[in-house]
């Protein structure tokens, strides 16, 4: 009687569980750099999914792969005018918020203005922003202007970037926010859609060429690190990167970074699920892991940009919780500004004007 028992409780488990059943899976794809490795490695830990994770280093690479069909990813993190272009396509997910228990330690500033890309919040919640400024390289340009960086005035006018030319400058590859720095620089709206003030910005742009070594959005990382340039027009938090690599290699380069007194963009990077996810319920579970404190903590230390999850900043160092290049002040705060998506006729322009920046046809 036993042995039968026995027998027919394996044949209810194969019923159950089937050999063979495929395996719990979640296919994330996300910007470089942007997360601790042992953040994926304890999620597997704790759930048993496992991680599968790409990455890329534009909006523009994630754009077209969401736009071409199906991508077989579960789980997406776009910019925010990004965001704002692939709902309005209808190729993302509409969250359930009550499957997102941990949603509760979003941050209600950043939540808000995420809403200027995804009103209501209905396809997304806020991973990580961050301020796009000036990166450099504190000895290299003291030694050449015998001060620091302040202003987008050393950086925008011609006379003043050649000044740093001979130790290499390099520029985000990304229109998106590169036209509305410039745009806010020549004090027009830095949101401003008219084709007659993005030629005006790319204009500008393109006169500075000939002092930038390249236009590149992850390769100034290692190349301030390294020393091979001297200044980057840089995300915070990946200016803070390079200084951190600087430092465990030992090299001589105390790397700082600033939003300009004029103001900066701000950038809020989300956690979105694409409308065909193959595994909708692991993604879930993994946009929920993100949003705990303890994780959201493990993921600023490790990449230096601030996170949507308010309680993480208190299980933060000190030294990176009051880092303003990090965390800006209120005044700070109050001088930053964002920019909505283009309608493609915009777009299309946008792309035209930045391959005449970079290659000047």
């Amino acid at each position: 009687m036993k042995k039968q028992i026995i027998l027919a409780l394996i044949a209810f488990l194969a019923v159950a569980a089937p050999a063979g059943a495929a395996e719990r899976v979640v296919n994330i794809f996300n910007w470089s750099d942007y997360i601790d490795p042992g953040v994926l490695a304890d999620f597997t830990r704790e759930t048993g999914i496992k991680v599968l994770y790409d990455t890329y280093d534009s909006n523009e690479m994630l754009e077209a792969r969401m736009l071409a069909g199906a991508t077989g990813y579960d789980v997406i993190v776009p910019s925010g005018p990004l965001l704002q272009r692939l709902a309005s396509a209808g190729v993302l997910h509409t969250l359930d918020r009550k499957r997102l228990t941990n949603a509760t330690n979003l941050w209600p500033e950043i939540d808000r203005r995420l809403q200027l890309y995804d009103p209501g919040s209905t396809h997304a919640v806020d991973y990580a922003w961050f301020t796009t400024g000036v990166a450099y390289n504190v000895a290299k340009i003291n030694a050449r202007i015998g001060k620091p960086i302040t202003s987008w005035d050393q950086v925008l006018r011609a006379d003043s970037l050649k000044k740093f030319s001979d130790c290499a400058v390099y520029m985000l590859d990304s229109p998106e926010d590169m036209l509305p720095i410039v745009l806010n620089y020549l004090k027009l709206d830095p949101n401003s859609k008219n084709p007659n003030d993005l030629r005006r910005a790319a204009d500008l742009l393109g006169g500075l060429r000939r002092n930038v070594k390249k236009f590149h959005s992850s390769e100034y990382i290692n190349a301030l690190a390294n020393g091979d340039i001297c200044l980057a027009v840089a995300w915070a938090g990946d200016a803070l990167q390079a200084r951190n690599r600087a430092r465990e290699a030992g090299a001589d380069a105390n790397i700082a970074f600033v939003a300009p007194v004029e103001g900066a963009l701000i950038s809020l990077d989300s956690l979105a699920i694409p409308i065909d996810a193959p595994h909708l319920d692991e993604a879930y579970i993994f946009i929920d892991y993100l949003l705990r404190p303890d994780v959201a903590a493990r993921n600023v230390r490790a990449t230096n940009f601030a996170s949507g999850v308010l309680p993480a900043r208190k299980l933060l160092d000190p030294s990176i919780a009051n880092d303003p290049s990090i965390y800006p002040d209120e005044a700070t705060m109050r001088r930053l500004f964002a920019t909505t998506a283009p309608d493609q006729p915009t777009q299309k322009l946008m792309t035209r004007l930045w391959t005449m920046v970079k290659t000047g046809r």
